[in-house]
């Protein structure tokens, strides 16, 4: 006797794929969102390194001028607008306009990563990670710590970031100075990390993004750098998100727009750190 003829059964709800829809890095930067025209303009002020002075001979203190620069940051407008017919609407799995939106959203938060990124590497500052063992890697880690505190970069450690591979992470937890409670309070190596994938250690705010140039090979990119040193811009009031329906083609659309752009504002704020994915530290031994 023959099985009868059997039913199938589609899941309504929709399971998201893979892929990176999280905007990691806009609160690690200095954003401006007060925009006029397509442009916004950092000021950076200091004293220009300047000493304490003794009154003159004529009496008067001598007077200096405060050392200000000003950045430029072009913004450009960026849009994503999936678009699915009637009929594809209608005979698809899923919610399929809430499938266009959270979609196209997803790849906004991903521009504005994009967006930085390409500031930070806009840096000369470099660093080659040595990963023969746990010492060299340990001691590359300690000198762009060092590097950023002779630049005058890491007096405030809540602005320290760094934007890491999955693997530099991994080769972080092979350290007992990460991992060992004789050198740390908490067990950060291997509990959950914050939705934002931070985690705080040896003054810095460690974030791991799988969208960093190169990841997972030999010559990944990573950034460690002082939140201060790079500008982002938005235009808050005009990024949309909308849906809608054309009738006379019988589609619907999901957009979602933005104007933004990222500035370097202070080379010395910024390492470039090129991490070799490919190689995990050994631990044995």
């Amino acid at each position: 006797m023959s099985d009868a003829a059997f039913q199938k059964m589609y899941r309504q709800e929709y399971i998201a794929g893979f892929e990176k829809r999280q905007a990691l890095s806009r609160h690690t930067v200095t954003t401006e969102v007060d925009i006029k025209g397509n442009e916004a303009i950092f000021l950076v002020a200091d004293s220009g390194d300047a000493d304490a002075v003794t009154r003159g001979l004529n009496g008067r203190i001598p007077g200096r001028p405060d050392n200000l620069n000003q950045f430029t940051c072009t913004l450009t407008e960026w849009h994503d607008k999936p678009e699915r017919t009637d009929f594809n609407i209608y005979a698809s799995q899923g919610d399929g306009r809430r499938i266009m939106q959270e979609g196209s959203q997803g790849v906004m938060n991903r521009k504005f990563d994009k967006d930085i990124h390409s500031a930070l590497d806009a840096a000369t500052q470099t660093k080659t990670m040595t990963q023969t063992n746990q010492g060299t890697f340990l001691a590359d880690v300690l000198d762009i710590v060092v590097t950023l505190s002779e630049n005058n970069a890491n007096e405030d450690f809540d602005n320290i970031f760094a934007l890491i591979t999955p693997a530099f992470r991994a080769n972080l937890q092979t350290l007992k100075q990460f991992s060992s409670v004789d050198w740390v309070r908490t067990h950060a190596a291997f509990e959950n990390v914050s939705k934002s994938r931070a985690f705080n250690w040896n003054g810095i705010n460690w974030i791991v993004d799988s969208a960093l140039t190169g990841v997972g090979t030999a010559t990944s990119t990573c950034y460690v750098y002082n939140k201060k040193a790079i500008g982002h811009a938005c235009d808050m009031d005009r990024i949309t998100t909308r849906v809608g329906y054309d009738e006379e083609d019988a589609y619907s659309w999901a957009r979602t727009s933005a104007y933004l752009g990222s500035k370097l504002l202070q080379n010395s704020g910024v390492i470039k750190v090129t991490h070799n994915d490919t190689s995990i530290i050994n631990t044995v031994g």
